[in-house]
């Protein structure tokens, strides 16, 4: 709002407030700053996304290792486990929905997982399966167990790396 001041010599009335080219200046340096923010905020969004991958592929892999150890320690059924799965469950599900306990007549289940995680790179809750007589570099899975979980996402990380090599 403009302020009405009389002129000290000349007593006539003076109005003060802001140019055109004041205004033009500050909304300048403001956009200039703004677009100097975006793409940090960008890059910390993405951080947070491949944090929240590393997360999720450990809780996966940590609930496969923990399958494969109660099949070695006799925890589990053999009935249960697949021929040639060498003790890998044949799938994410079977660690989310549970497996039957050996000797275990009450019918209780082992769970490894509460849920499937969504992949934050593809926001889905498919992810890349490698069986263990996969390759280790396979895209593709060769249907006998899950040896070993990565995200299909075929974008490049913050370091360089492929999430898929994960």
């Amino acid at each position: 709002m403009a302020r009405r001041v009389l002129c000290r010599w000349t007593g006539a009335a003076d109005v003060r407030g802001f140019t055109f080219i004041e205004l033009l200046v500050v909304t300048t340096i403001v956009l200039v700053l703004a677009s100097a923010v975006m793409p940090l905020a960008q890059v910390a969004a993405r951080r947070q996304r491949e944090q929240e991958l590393r997360r999720d592929l450990r809780e996966m892999r940590v609930a496969i290792d923990k399958f494969k150890d109660a099949v070695d320690l006799g925890r589990i059924a053999t009935t249960e486990v697949e021929p040639g799965s060498e003790g890998y469950p044949k799938s994410l599900d079977v660690l989310v929905e549970g497996i039957g306990m050996a000797n275990d007549a009450s019918g209780r289940k082992l769970k490894f997982l509460r849920r499937i995680p969504i992949d934050p790179m593809t926001n889905s809750d498919e992810w890349g399966l490698r069986a263990y007589s996969d390759k280790p570099d396979a895209t593709t899975w060769g249907g006998k167990s899950v040896f070993d979980v990565y995200s299909k996402s075929d974008a490049t990380a913050l370091d360089g790396t492929r999430y898929r090599d994960w």
